[in-house]
């Protein structure tokens, strides 16, 4: 298994195509050389190129062409279209990944030559530092040895694990869409910082910090949220008083109708 001598192609360099792009880049898995992007605007595409000195064109079939691994990073609404336009150069021997919310492996798969070999990925915005939190499906076609091509080329931009294509809507709901249910978090946290004397900046390195260092401890100890909750939880202290508050306030509740109701958002995107 390796990416070495590959070449990759981004179709779709918004905000998540341009991120994947520079996570990459940074990464070093595959050089810049060796990258290929298109997008209808122009200004998009000179920003990449001259940041990141990546090949590119407004002609997706160049991507193509000239890409082992092509990566599908428009939105779902015009993904047919763009499936469409490329079909006729898309050749066995490539690896096609989409990343557009909601649309099926299958939906993918009938737009493309038989034999196509398709694989759906869930990346989020964190790939622009590194720190994604993507899930990889597998389609028909695609071997083992694809899903883990692919699986190390987002491993290279955050963490990445291999899932059943009908976990994927509770994965956008989950991940796709968590950066921005974190981000007023740690605002709020930093306004009560605020609300308590410390300044603007100070508030929110501190709130960040504190998100960054949590989840990390969590993923590097293994342990359950609810013990390490336990370990800071002293009787009678501050973090309880703190606790209780959140729970008042319906914190959990609050968040699982955020993933639930952004999960079916993708279900609805996905018909």
């Amino acid at each position: 298994m390796s990416l070495a001598g590959k070449k990759i192609g981004f179709i779709g360099t918004g905000k998540m195509g341009g991120s994947l792009i520079k996570g990459i880049c940074d990464a070093g898995v595959i050089p810049s050389s060796g990258i290929y992007a298109s997008d209808v605007f122009e200004a998009s595409l000179r920003e990449l190129r001259e940041s990141l000195h990546i090949n590119v064109t407004q002609d997706n079939k160049e991507v193509v062409k000239n890409s082992d691994i092509i990566v599908l990073a428009v939105k779902p609404q015009i993904l047919k279209s763009v499936l469409s336009s490329i079909k006729d150069i898309v050749t066995p021997d490539k690896i096609v990944i989409s990343i557009a919310a909601g649309v099926k492996l299958e939906a993918i798969e009938n737009e493309l030559n038989e034999g196509t070999r398709v694989v759906r990925v869930m990346p989020n915005i964190a790939a622009t530092v590194a720190e994604a939190a993507s899930a990889i499906a597998q389609g028909k076609n695609a071997s083992a040895e694809d899903a883990d091509d692919v699986l190390m080329i987002f491993q290279s931009v955050g963490r990445a694990i291999l899932i059943p294509e009908s976990l994927m809507d509770a994965v956008t709901g989950l991940s796709g869409s968590g950066p921005a249910f974190i981000f007023p978090v740690i605002e709020a946290m930093a306004d009560g910082g605020v609300h308590e004397g410390l300044d603007r900046n100070s508030a929110l390195i501190l709130a960040a910090q504190t998100v960054l260092g949590a989840a990390k401890m969590m993923l590097e100890t293994n342990i359950h949220p609810g013990q390490l909750k336990d370990m800071v939880t002293s009787p009678g202290g501050t973090t309880i008083r703190g606790i209780y508050e959140l729970e008042e306030s319906g914190i959990r509740a609050a968040f699982m109708k955020a993933v639930i109701a952004s999960s079916n958002r993708s279900k609805e995107l996905g018909k």
